[in-house]
């Protein structure tokens, strides 16, 4: 069984997050414990679980990249599976960067429940860092079966805002852009944003998110 880290709200949840790590960061990262926070201020139940190579770092076993993205899906469904038994009503999967590719792409198969409503991306990695000119990884957005929502610094480096708007995504995948933020939706000193008030725009657009899905 999958060992969660939970986060949750102290009324009875609107809907749970099934929420993976980035490539290089753990569940318990200081981004993941302030978004875990905020989502449950807004009344979602945060759900963490890490992938088998993260996990193994906190043995004392050897700092292992990550797989390809693709190798991770099965480790995904195998936690959707546990926490479906774990919670109840509404379900969303989603993730940071990598977790959140993962999660479009567990969507594009045929074995997602019927309780898993949406999938929930903060900071997608659209191309590589830096590099525009690299192929997209587009394909997971487009092959999803259920409706996206993806949180995005406006100057991500792996996918900014300028770059976006170049680019035309399908009717179901929806992007909500976060103030001057960078990949871990951090502005600049000189921003007016905070990266506090933005995880907290997030986290609000995931509940207006939730709201739609379960109308």
């Amino acid at each position: 069984m999958t060992d969660f880290l939970w986060t949750r709200p102290e009324t009875p949840p609107v809907a749970t997050l099934l929420l993976a790590h980035g490539a290089g960061a753990a569940m318990d990262s200081a981004f993941m414990n302030k978004l875990a926070a905020a989502l449950s201020s807004q009344g979602i139940a945060a759900a963490r679980f890490e992938f088998a190579y993260m996990a193994g770092r906190r043995t004392g076993g050897p700092k292992k990249p990550p797989p390809r993205a693709d190798k991770l899906i099965a480790e995904f469904q195998t936690a959707l599976q546990s926490v479906l038994s774990q919670s109840d009503g509404p379900l969303l999967i989603g993730g940071k960067s990598m977790g959140g590719r993962v999660a479009a792409m567990l969507a594009g198969g045929g074995s997602l429940p019927g309780r898993a409503k949406g999938v929930a991306c903060f900071g997608y990695p659209f191309h590589p860092t830096g590099k525009a000119d690299a192929e997209w990884r587009l394909q997971p957005l487009q092959d999803a079966k259920r409706p996206v929502l993806v949180l995005q610094g406006d100057r991500d480096p792996f996918g900014s805002k300028a770059e976006l708007d170049e680019v035309t995504l399908p009717a179901h995948v929806s992007l909500t852009y976060l103030e001057d933020g960078n990949h871990d939706f951090g502005p600049r000193g000189k921003s007016p944003a905070t990266l506090d008030g933005n995880i907290k725009l997030a986290a609000e657009a995931v509940r207006a998110f939730v709201d739609r899905l379960t109308s």
